[in-house]
């Protein structure tokens, strides 16, 4: 059995395929949409920014770690 070993190959004729027989899409985008976008961004940096603070906290603890072994040695 043979196998594909770059799987760009695979992937640009059904990029084509794709791209050939793309239809029209009829959306509405009403003022609710533009609030549910910004919602779904606040929330993001506000999670990225929670995690960051928890992620800080171990951080700083590890480095304070370290300065106390090296004010030993």
């Amino acid at each position: 059995m043979r196998t594909i070993r770059q799987p760009k190959w695979v992937a640009l004729p059904v990029l084509v395929c794709l791209l050939a027989l793309e239809r029209p899409v009829l959306a509405y985008l009403d003022p609710g949409s533009g609030s549910v976008l910004l919602q779904v961004l606040l929330g993001g940096f506000a999670a990225v920014g929670v995690m960051a603070r928890l992620f800080w906290h171990r951080l700083a603890a590890v480095l304070r770690r370290n300065d106390v072994d090296h004010g030993r040695e």
